[in-house]
C-alpha cells in the first residue's frame, strides 16, 4: 500500500498511510496553529482552546464525547505545541466513522459553554501550578524563554494564571475563527483505513470549515540569556542551549545526529563521562529542537547541589572535543540510533500520522522513509565536527536552572569556555 494525498477545494489536506494488517485506525486533525501564533494578550489561548474543544458541542455534551468514544473502546486525545495543535483518536476499524464525526464536531461546533469554561480555567491553572511543582519541566519553560525572550515562541504553551483567568468565550471563538481554517489543517489517517473513504468523510464532515490558510506569525530570533531560580530542592535542574537550525535547514539532521552522539544514550559522551566515570548526576542528555525558522541544541542535567558546579565545564569540554575529535564509531552509532528510532516508531499508526502531518507542515510534501534514512546516513564525521565547531564559536548561550544552583557558574563564565562573551 502507498501513502496518498488529496487536497480539497477548501484547502483541507487529507493524507492516508494504510496498514491493512491492523484491526485499528489512528486518525486526527493537525492544525498549523500553536502558541507561537498568539499575541502577547493571547498567551495560553491555543492550549485553552484544545481543552475546551472536548467540553461540549452543539450536539454533544462533554460527557457524551467521552462516553461515545470509550463505549467502542477508543481513545481520544489532543496536544498543543508551539507550531501545531493536534486532535487525534485511535479506534477499531469499524468505528473510524464515529471518531471522525466526533473530531469534526469538536473542531467545527464547539459550544464554549460558560460553566465549562469556568471549570476549565481552574483545571488549566492547576496544570500550570503542577508544572511549577515539577522542576524538570519548569526548567525547559525557563530555557525556552531564555533562548527567545519577549517572543511568542519563547512563552510557555500553558500561558500564565492571570491570562488564563481572563479568557472569555468570545476570545476562544475569535481565535478559532482566525486560525482554524481548512487550508491550515491536515486530516491524517493510518492503519485499517481506505483513502477514498477518508476523503469522502472529510468532504462531508469538514465542509463547513472556513477557507483560508495559516496565519502569519512573528519570526523567531535566538538571543540567549539566563533564568536562575535558586530553590530548596533535592536536585539542581540545569539546562543549556545554543542557537540551532530550522526544520528545513540542510543541517537539521546533522543537529539530531550531533545531539545523539553528545548525549543521546548510555553510550554517548556525556552519559559516559558525567554519570559512568564521574558519578556527577543521575540524568544527563542532549537534545535538538527545530522550528520552521529557528532552532536550539542543548543539554539537560539533574544533579546535586554539590556537583552543580561541575556540569557546565564538562558540557563545554565535550562539545569542544567533538569539534576536533568526533569519531567515526560514535557518529555511526548515533546514526543507527536515529534510524532505529524512526523505523520502530513507524510500526505505530499514530506515529505515522504525526510524521505525515509534520512533514506537510514543514516541507509542504512528504519525505519517504528512504529519503529520511539517506539524510541521516549523509551525516558523516566531518559534518559533526563542523557543526560542533559552529555551535562552540557562536557563543551567546542560553541557560536555565532550578533548585540549589549557587555553585552553578555564571552564563558569562560558561560562554567564556568557548572563547566567547555572552551578549
Amino acid at each position: 500500500m502507498t501513502i496518498r494525498i488529496t487536497r480539497l477545494p477548501s484547502g483541507l489536506t487529507i493524507v492516508s498511510d494504510p496498514m491493512p494488517h491492523l484491526m485499528s485506525t489512528a486518525l486526527g486533525v493537525w492544525v498549523n496553529c500553536g502558541s507561537r501564533h498568539e499575541q502577547a494578550s493571547e498567551s495560553g489561548l491555543s492550549h485553552m482552546l484544545e481543552h475546551m474543544a472536548f467540553k461540549g458541542t452543539r450536539r454533544r455534551s462533554a460527557r457524551d464525547i467521552a462516553t461515545e468514544i470509550e463505549s467502542v473502546g477508543g481513545d481520544l486525545n489532543a496536544y498543543t505545541g508551539r507550531e501545531q495543535t493536534a486532535f487525534h483518536a485511535r479506534v477499531l476499524k469499524d468505528d473510524t466513522g464515529l471518531a471522525l464525526d466526533i473530531i469534526a464536531d469538536i473542531l467545527i461546533d464547539p459550544a464554549f459553554e460558560e460553566g465549562e469554561l469556568a471549570n476549565e480555567r481552574d483545571v488549566i491553572i492547576q496544570e500550570i501550578g503542577q508544572t511549577r511543582d515539577t522542576p524538570d519541566d519548569l526548567v525547559f519553560d525557563l530555557l525556552q524563554e531564555a533562548c527567545f525572550p519577549d517572543q511568542p515562541v519563547g512563552r510557555p504553551i500553558f500561558g500564565s494564571e492571570e491570562k488564563v483567568a481572563g479568557f472569555s468565550r468570545d476570545d476562544l471563538g475569535g481565535y478559532m475563527a482566525r486560525h482554524y481554517r481548512a487550508g491550515a489543517m491536515v486530516l491524517a489517517g493510518s492503519g485499517a483505513i481506505e483513502h477514498e473513504r477518508l476523503v469522502e468523510a472529510g468532504e462531508k464532515l469538514f465542509s463547513r470549515l472556513e477557507k483560508g490558510s495559516e496565519r502569519e506569525y512573528e519570526p523567531a530570533r535566538f538571543e540567549g540569556g539566563e533564568t536562575r531560580s535558586d530553590e530548596e530542592l533535592e536536585q539542581a535542574h540545569l539546562a543549556f542551549a545554543f542557537s540551532g537550525v530550522s526544520s528545513n535547514d540542510p543541517d537539521a539532521y546533522t543537529a539530531q545526529v550531533f545531539a545523539t552522539a553528545l548525549g543521546g544514550g548510555m553510550s554517548s559522551r556525556l552519559f559516559q563521562e558525567a554519570r559512568e566515570k564521574r558519578g556527577l548526576c543521575y540524568a544527563i542528555y542532549a537534545f535538538a529542537h527545530s522550528y520552521r525558522d529557528a532552532g536550539m541544541v542543548g543539554v539537560y542535567s539533574g544533579t546535586s547541589a554539590a556537583k552543580a558546579g561541575e556540569i557546565a565545564p564538562l558540557i563545554a569540554a565535550e562539545m569542544q572535543a567533538m569539534s576536533t575529535g568526533a569519531t567515526e564509531e560514535e557518529v555511526a552509532r548515533a546514526r543507527a540510533q536515529l534510524k532505529a528510532s524512526l523505523l520502530m516508531g513507524l510500526e505505530q499508526p499514530h506515529a505515522r500520522c504525526e510524521l505525515m502531518a509534520g512533514h506537510l507542515h514543514i516541507y509542504g510534501r512528504l519525505l519517504s522513509t528512504d529519503e529520511i534514512v539517506r539524510r541521516i546516513d549523509g551525516v558523516d564525521v566531518e559534518a559533526i565536527r563542523r557543526f560542533a565547531l559552529k555551535l562552540c564559536e557562536a557563543g551567546n548561550p542560553a541557560m536555565a536552572s532550578v533548585g540549589p544552583v549557587k555553585r552553578l557558574e555564571s552564563r558569562a563564565r560558561f560562554a567564556s569556555r568557548f572563547g566567547c562573551r555572552a551578549a
